[in-house]
């Protein structure tokens, strides 16, 4: 039996082409690789069962990649250049598939398999684009993109009878309606919509990393992760305060507060979070006032002249109470990092 590594998002897509495969007698291993920038930021570095519904609906098992600090690197300066925002497409696919040519060899595949559809995407999906980037991946030859299989030369599976073409797809173009036309006659009902998951993509994300690098040409994980939640204000070049819009806003925050960190919390009514992070130059009073006035000023104490803030190392260590007024919305618009300010900047 023939074997593939299908690289798979959980989306329609990509949960097509494996069914495709497995269909056609194929044994389909499914990898989805994880980043910071991603639907699913789980931290994990082993590959491991999924337990996605449709693998073992459909006969194809999933395993896990988390891409890391290279997929990081591969942001900050794509060899060939970002999308409309801060996504390195066609880098981030020769990065994906030279990692699934390695795990070929570990599971004696003979192939690779993408849900990618001819004209679907304006940077990686286009006919011309793919010969570079299985070239730079160093996979020529061995990526079957069966959705769209018709339009393109003849893979080497198909070529040595692993695959027989005449069953493959012709699809292109963005409208999805094909692929729902052929999900629906399978029996697959629970996918994603379609719809990007990469938060490169995103504006005011996008947006925060440019930011964030500008001042950080080497941010931590964390530094990365927490661009996702809240309301970011830049207090100096080395210093930031990250403050809750919501429940799940502090709920995420408080998992990324360390010991050594401070936090501010308005007692006794509806509150942000507010997180500070600094670099080499620390934390001072002056910035200590302006994050306690920002945290004020997002709490259910927001009209009152002045607002007693809890200061705390941690989130549980109480080390001081700053009493300040909120801050004003001339303040906000001073400090607060939003893609709508400055734009083009960096």
């Amino acid at each position: 039996m023939a074997k593939a590594i299908a690289l798979y998002s959980g989306g329609l897509d990509s949960t097509l082409a494996a069914i495709v495969m497995v269909g056609l007698g194929v044994e389909v291993t499914a990898v989805r690789f994880l980043t910071l920038f991603g639907c699913n930021n789980a931290e994990n570095t082993a590959y491991l069962n999924d337990d996605i519904p449709d693998a073992a609906v459909f006969g194809f098992r999933v395993k896990f990649c988390h891409l890391g600090q290279p997929f990081v690197d591969l942001v900050k300066n794509p060899r060939y250049g970002h999308g409309k925002n801060m996504n390195p497409c066609v880098d981030c696919r020769i990065l994906m598939l030279k990692e699934a040519r390695r795990l070929m060899g570990l599971v004696g595949a003979d192939f690779l398999v993408t849900g990618e559809v001819v004209g679907q995407r304006p940077m990686s999906q286009r006919k011309d684009s793919f010969p570079v980037i299985d070239r730079q991946a160093g996979v020529e030859g061995l990526v079957l993109r069966p959705l769209c299989a018709r339009h393109l030369k003849p893979t080497i599976p198909e070529t040595i009878g692993l695959v027989d073409r005449r069953q493959l797809y012709g699809f292109n173009g963005r409208t999805r309606k094909p692929q729902m036309g052929l999900a629906a006659s399978i029996g697959l009902k629970d996918y994603q919509p379609p719809a990007g998951g990469c938060l490169l993509t995103d504006v005011t994300y996008s947006y925060r990393l440019k930011e964030l690098l500008a001042h950080d040409p080497d941010p931590s994980m964390r530094d990365i992760n927490i661009l996702r939640a809240g309301r970011h204000f830049r207090l100096s070049a080395d210093c930031k305060a990250i403050v809750g819009r919501n429940e799940a806003d502090n709920d995420f925050l408080e998992t990324q507060v360390t010991d050594n960190d401070i936090t501010m919390q308005v007692k006794s009514t509806g509150s942000p979070i507010t997180l500070l992070t600094a670099r080499q130059g620390g934390i001072d009073e002056a910035m200590l006032r302006v994050a306690a006035s920002l945290t004020a000023r997002y709490s259910g104490k927001r009209h009152k002249d002045m607002v007693d803030v809890s200061v705390f190392r941690g989130m549980d260590d109480l080390i001081a109470i700053k009493i300040v007024p909120p801050a004003s919305e001339e303040k906000i618009k001073t400090l607060r990092i939003e893609a709508t300010r400055c734009q083009g900047q960096y």
